[in-house]
């Protein structure tokens, strides 16, 4: 198999966007625009990913780590000059480069291995990706001859009227004999307006060499968009999510509203869940068959069973069973676990809790810091109570209890299994087994006390 090799262009400032962050890390659908890029090149096999940068590079390499190569482009002085700094890594090689921009985080595997098989089909020193755009302003365009072949590529500043009418744009990114494109880029020059070294111009010294130059044209404009600014962040997150969107309905999936359901690249969502409008789905979460979520949920990093239904709530950064119901309007706070046959009810909050399996906390309860055992249920207003202004401890509720309703469980406490908790107890020891505890004063009504206090209409 012929080496592959990939360049991607990472160096720019990106001030456009007008962010303290470096450009190429803005995320898309949950993953930073960049690492789009090196997901769909680690597909295609390649044997080596460099990656360019500049401005910010530690926050890149933190990011990529050990998925890429680096190489530091200190002044940015154009394409050309950008691949020019792989020299070390990539000259003397026989293969094929890519030349990816790090800014395009729509474009997929298959177009690559497109680009890829017609550079070789055509025996080609380097292949342009192109694309047909309604309304190429801006862009870069290239103009063949008759016989369909490149003849160059004219920047839209430079184009001539007629030239302007062609709607064929040059995308930035390219296949190169990586031996052809290291003797070329030795020989182009800064000699223009701009003062820089363009990647544009190996085209022209190759042409020159009656090398193979040719285009290949995908059927695809969004897949080439490059994101210079936040509107077209935005637009690229749109384009991205339809895409995710239709992948999982094509999968047995149903989106209620496809247009106002948020899905990150790496969910997965099993068959037959349907999920409601208003939904955000994060990170790593996994989700099971037949479950209902949403409207208006949000998960992140969550992973779910089966025939689970998850309301108007927010999981972040936990497991929860099958068949569980949960809210509306609960918040399921990170390291938590959730076993089967659960219902978290409404404004129920739970944090680093280990759920046993047909256990209830139906309404209005914090639960923090527990362990909670099989079959118990939590009455309204239950709290354990987990921080005493220094340090976390742990409440401990093993099976089949019952907590009454606005009851404190003061931690570290345990409360034996079959044992009873009287609505309105602050328990501040451990409970035995079987017992019912009740730990609030006596009622004591003071007869004609408001006549005392002259108060009495």
């Amino acid at each position: 198999m012929a080496n592959k090799f990939a360049v991607i262009l990472a160096a720019g400032l990106g001030t456009r966007m007008k962010s303290k962050f470096y450009k190429v890390l803005h995320p898309v659908c949950g993953k930073p625009m960049v690492e789009h890029i090196i997901h769909n090149i680690t597909k295609l096999q390649v044997s080596k990913t460099i990656t360019v940068v500049g401005h910010g590079a530690e926050q890149v390499k933190a990011q990529l780590k050990d998925r890429s190569e680096f190489v530091i482009q200190e002044k940015q002085l154009g394409t050309a000059h950008a691949v020019m700094q792989a020299k070390a890594l990539l000259k003397g090689k026989n293969g094929t480069t890519f030349v990816i921009c790090g800014d395009t985080p729509l474009i997929s595997t298959e177009t690559l291995e497109a680009l890829y098989e017609d550079h070789l089909q055509k025996q080609a020193k380097a292949t342009i990706l192109t694309a047909y755009a309604e309304n190429p302003t801006g862009y870069g365009r290239v103009i063949r001859n008759a016989a369909g072949h490149v003849e160059k590529i004219v920047e839209h500043k430079d184009a001539s009227e007629e030239e302007k009418k062609v709607k064929e744009i040059n995308t930035g990114m390219y296949c190169f004999d990586n031996l052809a494109l290291f003797e070329a880029l030795e020989e182009v020059s800064n000699e223009n307006s701009q003062g820089e070294y363009y990647l544009t111009d190996v085209i022209e010294i190759l042409k020159a060499k009656n090398d193979t130059v040719t285009a290949f044209q995908t059927d695809n404009f969004s897949e080439t968009i490059g994101i210079n600014d936040r509107i077209a962040l935005a637009q690229a997150e749109k384009i991205m999510r339809a895409k995710i969107n239709e992948r999982h309905m094509a999968n047995g999936v149903t989106i209620i509203d496809p247009d106002n359901t948020y899905i990150d690249t790496d969910v997965e969502i099993g068959m037959d869940t349907i999920i409601y409008p208003g939904s955000f789905l994060k990170g790593k979460t996994i989700i099971g068959d037949d479950c209902h979520i949403g409207p208006h949920s949000e998960l992140e990093n969550a992973v779910v069973g089966s025939e689970t239904n998850i309301r108007q709530s927010v999981v972040h950064d936990s497991s929860i069973g099958s068949r569980v119901n949960i809210g509306p309007y609960a918040h399921i706070r990170p390291q938590s676990t959730i076993h089967d046959e659960v219902k978290i009810g409404n404004f129920v909050e739970l944090k680093k809790v280990d759920f046993g399996q047909g256990s209830k906390a139906s309404h209005l309860s914090y639960i923090g810091d527990a362990e909670v055992g099989s079959n118990v249920n939590l009455g309204c207003g239950s709290i354990t109570v987990n921080y005493d202004g220094k340090h976390k401890a742990q409440t401990k509720i093993e099976d089949d209890v019952f907590v009454g309703c606005n009851s404190n469980l003061v931690a570290p406490v345990t409360i034996k299994k079959n044992s009873y908790i009287a609505a309105g107890s602050t328990i501040t020891e451990d409970v035995p087994e079987k017992a019912l505890s009740i730990a609030r004063a006596r009622q004591i009504n003071k007869e004609d006390y408001v006549k005392k206090l002259n108060l009495d209409k």
